[in-house]
């Protein structure tokens, strides 16, 4: 069995493989000793990779990986990689753009992929068919733009996520809830009509906490993957696994 584990900057989500099937999950605020090697024990772990979003001279969680899960590898830009980068900076790259590459390399092999990652910031990753990872935008994200037009201006409210159909708001709300909802989704057309017309067959693939959001309103044959980052973990882990 393969333990996944993706650090962010507030909680720790985990992800148990049997080969290439997840088959268990879960989110922590803190990992401990205690909860890894509970973790380890009950899912007979063999394997273990960390992708982390935390300085490794700071990362208490590394020391206990050395010592529950010793021959853990932790995600880096210049490691074995199951596709290649193509990028001016790649020691800038995000590791979970790293993740989300490898996992759609993994489950759509040979086509060209559009990945977009709908979280706090919205990620788009272009990875051809060749297995060359092109690059990619960084945009903000829903809660990020209600955010800052509340942030930035004096009489503005902070508003979320609710339905609105239509394309011009008739009130303040309804005004933010259009322009930041329609403005989004007309970026997000934007970018695959555009690359479409250089990659016809493109594939679409959404993931990220807003993906559902998205989906639902583009209406296009699109791919949904919650677990992209953990699957792309995984990939990796196992890739390295096979060139040792």
């Amino acid at each position: 069995m393969n333990l996944i584990i993706d650090q962010g900057n507030t909680q720790i989500k985990i992800g148990v493989f049997d080969k290439w099937q997840l088959v268990y999950s879960d989110s922590y605020d803190i990992l401990d000793k205690s909860n890894l090697q509970k973790l380890s024990i009950e899912h007979n772990i063999s394997k273990c990779i960390i992708s982390s979003v935390i300085k490794s001279n700071s990362n208490p969680l590394l020391d206990i990986l050395a010592e529950v899960q010793p021959g853990f590898i932790s995600l880096s830009h210049n490691m074995p990689l199951p596709f290649s980068i193509d990028y001016k900076t790649p020691e800038t790259l995000g590791k979970d753009r790293i993740a989300v590459v490898a996992g759609a390399c993994f489950l759509h092999p040979g086509k060209d992929i559009l990945i977009i990652d709908a979280g706090t910031a919205i990620t788009y990753e272009l990875l051809t068919k060749d297995g060359i990872y092109r690059g990619g935008n960084i945009s903000p994200g829903l809660q990020m733009r209600y955010k800052a037009l509340h942030n930035f201006t004096s009489q503005l409210p902070l508003l979320k996520l609710e339905k609105q159909e239509q394309l011009i708001g008739k009130s303040t709300n309804e005004a933010i809830q259009s322009g930041v909802q329609n403005g989004l989704l007309f970026e997000i057309k934007g970018y695959i009509r555009q690359l479409k017309k250089k990659y016809p067959e493109i594939v679409v693939l959404f993931t990220g906490g807003d993906a559902d959001f998205f989906v639902k309103k583009l209406k296009k044959r699109i791919f949904v993957h919650p677990n992209l980052v953990l699957s792309g973990l995984n990939r990796i882990l196992e890739y390295n696994d096979k060139i040792k």
